[in-house]
């Protein structure tokens, strides 16, 4: 199949390289890129490796003509406030009849029901499983081995930024100190304020929601607090009694709907939702018929968040 990337980031790289590495067995072949800094890069037959880019075209609808693709894979950096704009590059898709991968949050975070909706309508597949946790199998484990089951609530630690922060202010450092080792690890949002203020987390917990919970809300309906409080000095009276603080997104149901919030909660060290260092992730799920079970996801990387587009391209490939 013929893949028209949005965005040639660090994931896109990652994905390029593996979709290079496994093409005896997945003949996917990408016939354009298409950035705001490099310009657009398009081949009818299948771009070179590396690309070579040209003048940037003047349009999104442009590019997607141009780039004669099946699969429009939308890989461009977190918006919080709005999903802009990638939830126009994904809608631009859908009316040409382009199935949709991507690993944004933000059109799920703002817009999942209605893009869904769009999706069906037009016999498209729509897929983001790299969206919250960096490729680990959140929403295709619940589409494909969870049948009537219901999520009656999560519990998750997803910002691996605010972790490093908060775990450089426990040995001495300072926050900003921990910020700048965040963006040197290449963990942090375009915007670094997104991961400390919450805002990354927020739009996660309302993805979350949206898929699992048809809670159809937003990023700012999230009741959110970041760590941008916190400091050496209250961490380590924190250390002193045994705990920890971890940035936790919440999400339950209530008798009037999906109460949803973001705090920097003080935990005990043995407390589940601390034990996940670094750029780890954990999310729990509460439910009516398996109880509570978990995820985890251990130092994930740019590659696995490319594996998990690569896994959504495949069973986008299946679709008869």
């Amino acid at each position: 199949m013929k893949l028209a990337l949005i965005g040639y980031g660090h994931v896109a790289r990652a994905l390029a390289r593996l979709l290079h590495q496994k093409q005896g067995d997945f003949p996917f072949t990408i016939t354009g890129i298409h950035t705001l800094r490099h310009g657009t890069a398009i081949d009818p037959a299948g771009l070179p490796d590396p690309p070579i880019f040209g003048p940037r075209l003047p349009s999104i609808e442009a590019f997607l003509d141009a780039a004669r693709a099946e699969i429009a894979v939308e890989l461009t950096t977190l918006e919080p406030s709005t999903g802009e704009p990638a939830i126009s590059h994904i809608r631009a898709a859908f009316a040409r009849g382009m199935h949709v991968v991507t690993a944004n949050k933000g059109p799920i975070a703002h817009a999942y029901a209605a893009l869904r909706d769009e999706a069906t309508a037009a016999g498209l597949g729509f897929r983001f499983e790299s969206a919250v946790m960096d490729g680990a199998p959140v929403f295709n484990l619940w589409h494909r081995s969870l049948p009537a089951v219901k999520v009656l609530g999560f519990a998750g630690v997803l910002n691996s930024t605010s972790k490093i922060v908060i775990e450089t202010m426990e040995e001495g450092g300072s926050f900003e100190f921990g910020l700048a080792t965040a963006r040197q690890l290449g963990i942090t949002e375009a915007d670094g304020a997104f991961d400390v203020e919450g805002w990354d987390s927020a739009a996660k917990t309302a993805a979350l929601a949206n898929v699992l919970m048809d809670a159809r809300t937003t990023p700012q309906q999230v009741s959110t607090r970041g760590i941008t409080r916190l400091t050496p000095k209250r961490l380590k009276e924190i250390m002193r009694q045994g705990k920890t603080v971890r940035l936790v997104s919440r999400g339950r149901r209530t008798g009037s709907g999906v109460s949803l919030r973001v705090r920097a909660e003080v935990l005990d060290r043995a407390d589940i939702l601390a034990a996940t260092p670094g750029t780890s992730n954990l999310i729990l799920f509460h439910t009516d018929l398996m109880g509570t079970f978990g995820i985890v996801s251990i130092q994930p990387g740019v590659d696995q968040t490319a594996y998990g587009v690569f896994s959504d391209l495949v069973n986008l490939s299946e679709i008869p």
